[in-house]
């Protein structure tokens, strides 16, 4: 069983409100190593000097999107392992397709409960305990 203490967890999303629904419901689950950039590319650069257990990626934002970045993290060796999980209000199903082809641990949608987001870390990294 994995410590959500012990992980680190970075939350991509252009809208700062879902950055912070999601560090307020990492935190109830017990995460406290929470970063949150804007877009694929603040996320890229977060990623070349901060080590990352967990990317929560939103699929539609500017700059780079949650596939393009997706595509990067896993075509880099030091982050190909990092789990992905890819949040959406659209869930099409090309979208899932190709998130699929480029390696997506699990799919959240929106809008998503404490308990949903948890199973989908679950789904990922096995049981996670709070303490």
């Amino acid at each position: 069983m994995i410590s959500a203490s012990s992980m680190s967890v970075l939350l991509v999303d252009d809208q700062t409100s879902i950055r912070s629904i999601l560090r307020n419901t990492l935190s109830q689950i017990g995460f406290v190593q929470i970063a949150g950039v804007r877009n694929g590319l603040e996320a890229l650069e977060h990623l070349k000097s901060n080590q990352v257990h967990l990317i929560i990626s939103d699929f539609n934002m500017p700059d780079m999107d949650g596939l393009e970045l997706l595509k990067a993290v896993r075509s880099n060796a030091r982050t190909a392992k990092t789990g992905f999980i890819m949040l959406t209000g659209q869930a099409s199903k090309e979208l899932v397709q190709q998130a699929i082809a480029e390696g997506v641990n699990n799919f959240l949608a929106k809008p998503f409960t404490a308990s949903s987001l948890k199973s989908r870390i679950e789904a990922v990294f096995g049981p996670i305990c709070s303490v």
